[in-house]
């Protein structure tokens, strides 16, 4: 009898030995397990702006500067003609312009020693200041043409037409003006020093010393 409780009392406290054994792993094993059951925090994605690109602006076209002046003269150099064109200031010395037509340009202040004008139509142009010094003017139509302080010294206007045309203040020393006409020309104040008037002709013009 006291065997058999003997026999009882081993198999309860293997048995109590076991189940606290289970315990005591359950409880080990329970941090690791309840870390896997937690759910990780949502981090929240911060959503960033796509840049913004502006567009290309467009590029104008280049634009390239064209001189007026410029233009007529090569305007009158190719077609010997520029009627009523701005040839202001324009560099001709020693130019060949035989026969061209220049009609009302305006050639103020323009560059023309010794250039050929023979036969040119320059009539009502305005050549204000133009440097005509040693230019071949023979025949020129310079009728009501404004050359008001303008160089002819030694230019020849033999045959020329200059009716009606302001000469006032202009330079016409040793200038040939024999056969011109000068019939009604302003040449009040214009340098006439050794210039050759036409034969017999009566000017109330004043020399310039």
């Amino acid at each position: 009898m006291n065997k058999q409780n003997s026999k009882t009392l081993t198999s309860w406290i293997v048995t109590a030995v076991f189940i606290v054994l289970i315990a005591g792993l359950s409880l080990f094993n329970q941090p690791s397990a309840f870390a896997q059951s937690e759910t990780l925090p949502v981090v929240p994605t911060e959503s960033v702006p796509a840049p913004v690109v502006s567009p290309t602006p467009a590029t104008p076209p280049t634009t390239w500067f064209v001189d007026p002046v410029a233009a007529n003269v090569r305007r009158l150099l190719t077609t010997n003609e520029c009627v009523g064109c701005n040839l202001f200031e324009a560099q001709l010395e020693r130019v060949n312009l035989l026969g061209a037509n220049l009609e009302g340009a305006n050639l103020q202040e323009a560059e023309l020693e010794k250039a050929n004008l023979q036969g040119t139509n320059l009539q009502t142009a305005n050549l204000q200041g133009v440097d005509f010094s040693k230019a071949n003017l023979q025949g020129v139509n310079l009728q009501g043409a404004n050359l008001y302080d303008a160089d002819l010294e030694g230019a020849n206007l033999q045959g020329a037409n200059l009716q009606g045309a302001n000469l006032q203040k202009a330079d016409l020393q040793k200038t040939n003006l024999t056969t011109a006409n000068i019939e009604g020309a302003n040449l009040l104040g214009a340098d006439l020093e050794d210039a050759f008037l036409p034969p017999g002709s009566q000017l109330n013009i004043s020399f310039s010393k």
